[in-house]
């Protein structure tokens, strides 16, 4: 764990070194959880094993041990504040890409624009609209990033299904949209659903590494 200053307050990254890095992916959580979100952990727990170093930035709501997340104007300022303290001490010519869960995807498209060398944005559920709201799309977010997107989007997300975030998307060959069968906002799938939890981690790793090393 490293700590890092931001103008909002202290914020840590959770660090997973890759034994021969080809690359960096730096992820934000969401606004209901920590960096140990179903998604977050298994690509941080696989990742580095495919030469993907992975940095799980914590907010400094979060760090300071808040129960409401922060606006997005300051979600963003903590995230650009932290980023360029974690590139310091990394290789400086390992390609890196941003990411996130939910409101941790929304961040790295928003911020993408203003980072020359980032690579591209992986996005797992990423929040379309808030739930039973489409009037309140967020499509510019994710159409604004500027760079190559990965949307991983659960089947029965309630802030935006696959279908949605592809109507949202048509005509961006940029972005690649992943359906994950049977998962809902948070990454869980049902009992009885149409993949099993170990599909589920598989799909969602094998999809990361393709669009990061392809």
């Amino acid at each position: 764990m490293v700590e890092v200053e931001t103008p909002e307050g202290p914020g840590r990254f959770y660090l997973r070194d890759a034994p021969s890095p080809q690359a960096l992916l730096i992820m934000g959580h969401g606004a209901g959880g920590g960096v140990d979100a179903v998604d977050l952990s298994v690509l941080a727990s696989r990742l580095p094993g495919h030469g993907i170093t992975v940095a799980r930035f914590e907010q400094p709501w979060r760090t300071a041990g808040k129960k409401v997340a922060s606006r997005p104007p300051k979600l963003d300022i903590a995230w650009k504040a932290a980023i360029p303290q974690l590139l310091h001490d990394q290789p400086q010519d390992l390609p890196y890409f941003f990411g996130g869960r939910s409101a941790g995807a929304r961040v790295a498209c928003r911020t993408a624009p203003e980072f020359d060398l980032v690579r591209g944005v992986v996005c797992c559920a990423f929040p379309l609209h808030p739930p039973g709201r489409p009037d309140r799309s967020r499509a510019d977010e994710l159409l604004g990033a500027g760079v190559p997107r990965l949307v991983l989007q659960g089947e029965r997300d309630t802030f935006g299904g696959p279908d949605e975030v592809r109507e949202a998307a048509a005509g961006d060959p940029a972005i690649k949209i992943i359906t994950v069968p049977g998962a809902d906002h948070s990454m869980r799938t049902t009992k009885n659903g149409p993949i099993t939890p170990a599909e589920l981690r598989d799909l969602i790793t094998d999809s990361v590494i393709n669009f990061v090393l392809r």
